[in-house]
């Protein structure tokens, strides 16, 4: 019985599947500060201000920044995964983003690639931008674990 108990545990560990996050330079968001980005700042964060949250490091700016993440971390995670909100409804990629390049919508923190005088943006706002959250919401449970 012991053995079964232990088949199962290593069967269920070994197809458990790991959310990808973007954590381009060891972190989220790049390192910048998510909670400043709810007060319309893009701000990086400071290596005295960090903290592990689902495996993912995290920067802030300030002790209160920090302070307020570790109270509600889900509040101020990045939609899917931190990748390019715009890449991800369109077309199901994960892009890398440009880290002062985001948006609060709907108490949520989208962010954007911004290169190359390619901001997407400024495509997302020109949009329907309910309609791409919703095809950015279906293609991010499609791709999420890759």
């Amino acid at each position: 019985m012991k053995y079964i108990i232990i088949f199962f545990i290593s069967i269920t560990y070994g197809f458990a599947q790991n959310l990808d996050y973007n954590t381009k330079k060891g972190f989220a968001a790049e390192g910048y500060d998510v909670v400043a980005y709810f007060n319309n700042e893009a701000l990086e964060g400071s290596k005295k201000f960090t903290t592990k949250f689902d495996r993912i490091n995290y920067k802030f700016n300030s002790q209160k920044n920090l302070d307020a993440f570790e109270k509600n971390p889900k509040a101020f995670i990045p939609q899917y995964g931190g990748y390019c909100a715009y890449a991800v409804a369109k077309s199901s990629k994960k892009v890398s983003i440009n880290p002062e390049t985001f948006e609060i919508r709907d108490g949520k923190l989208y962010l954007f690639y911004n290169s190359w005088g390619n901001n997407t943006l400024e495509k997302w706002k020109k949009e329907n931008v309910k309609g791409l959250q919703e095809k950015g919401d279906l293609n991010w449970e499609a791709v999420k674990f890759d």
